[in-house]
């Protein structure tokens, strides 16, 4: 371990987690100059194929997560469904940034809205629901339609159902009940736009946030980025600030994703954080001064934040192993790539299933509805159909 200054290049970072964000991860710090360790049970996994090195255990084992801590200067995890009881563990062996409190909120719905509301963030209506006398009374108060969820491991739309009436209630209760014994029942937030930004945050305290991106999703999972999102100033300034404040209230050091959805009167209401890198952030690899990933090795490592700005008009589109479906086997890269600003980022993982986050593909542009057109176009080419 280094003492109290900054983790500088050469030193060795750890993340738990073998997954793409891990892997854009350690490519950006290996870039710096660092040394990588990735915790993960598939030695070869989408980092663990860029890694310096691998610890092969589950990520929920305590033992192979002090091991972890007890070789790297630094650790940090990739996603929130890691052990927060491990990590609090190690906590006490060495940096573990963003900490174990962080992880604790964003692992259940209920904790999230609950810090979120204590600190005065605006969330939508909730609220806890065990017995299905919870689920009646829930729904007498909020109202439908609403959205039954998992308190926890939800994630690309898992682990929710969308009531329409209270004719659905029985059995949503029935379906989630039988993947989690805490349930959240959420307001159903009839939003303009969904948006979300990311926030570094220093161990100095320092905060810089990127652009707002404005984010598209299908069957619960992120389709399209855009940047700068369509808002006004007013709206943007708000979000930015909102982000801010959030990662300054929970003491986050690293990175907090903040999702957020825009109302038709223009007002925002936070529909959760994710202390880590996010998929509505890949844009920044491309479009921005520093990438998010960069930003994480500077926070985590107390090194300066790098400038956000950002240097054009960018679409993100997520690459769904529906492409490969489609394709009929490896996607067209030559015709994706022709596609004026493309630049393709793959994941390295070894089968492309329906559903699956196989890659993306970022292309800058003059505009961003120009952005927008070659990017679907370079997804349509890569399916075969451009």
């Amino acid at each position: 371990m280094t003492g109290s200054g900054p983790i500088l290049p050469g030193g060795i970072l750890g993340v738990v987690g073998g997954g793409q964000l891990g892997r854009m991860f350690a490519l950006d710090a290996r870039r710096m100059g660092y040394e990588v360790v990735v915790l993960d049970s598939d030695p070869e996994s989408p980092t663990g194929q860029v890694a310096n090195d691998r610890i092969v255990a589950p990520y929920t084992d305590t033992d192979a997560v002090m091991r972890l801590v007890e070789r790297c200067d630094v650790v940090t995890y990739e996603f929130e469904n890691v052990n927060a009881a491990a990590v609090a563990t190690a906590e006490g062996a060495g940096f573990v940034r963003p900490g174990s409190h962080v992880l604790r909120v964003a692992q259940h719905r209920l904790v999230e809205k609950g810090a979120l509301a204590e600190n005065g963030f605006p969330v939508p209506e909730y609220a806890e629901v065990d017995t299905m006398a919870d689920m009646v009374r829930a729904v007498e108060r909020i109202g439908t339609p609403a959205v039954l969820k998992t308190a926890t491991s939800g994630y690309d739309g898992k682990g929710q159902i969308v009531l329409r009436s209270a004719v659905d209630m029985r059995e949503a209760h029935a379906e989630l009940r039988r993947q989690s014994v805490a349930l959240i029942l959420e307001a159903f937030v009839p939003f303009d736009m969904e948006i979300s930004v990311i926030a570094a945050r220093g161990p100095d305290g320092d905060v810089v946030c990127f652009p707002p991106s404005e984010n598209q999703h299908v069957n619960g999972i992120l389709d399209v980025s855009i940047v700068p999102a369509r808002i006004s100033d007013e709206v943007r300034n708000a979000a930015v600030k909102l982000a801010s404040g959030i990662a300054e209230a929970l003491d986050v050091v690293g990175l907090v994703a903040v999702e957020m959805f825009v109302t038709i009167e223009g007002e925002l209401l936070v529909n959760e954080i994710a202390p880590r890198p996010h998929n509505s952030g890949h844009y920044t690899q491309d479009a921005c001064a520093t990438s998010q990933f960069e930003q994480l090795v500077r926070a985590i490592c107390g090194l300066p934040l790098g400038s956000t700005e950002l240097l054009s008009p960018v679409v993100m589109v997520n690459l769904l192993g529906d492409v490969w479906a489609d394709a009929g086997g490896t996607p067209d890269w030559d015709a994706a790539l022709g596609v004026r600003g493309s630049v393709l980022h793959l994941y390295g993982k070894a089968e492309a299933r329906i559903g699956r986050k196989m890659a993306h593909i970022n292309v800058t542009a003059p505009d961003v509805e120009t952005a927008l057109t070659r990017a679907l176009d370079a997804r349509e080419r890569a399916a075969g159909r451009g």
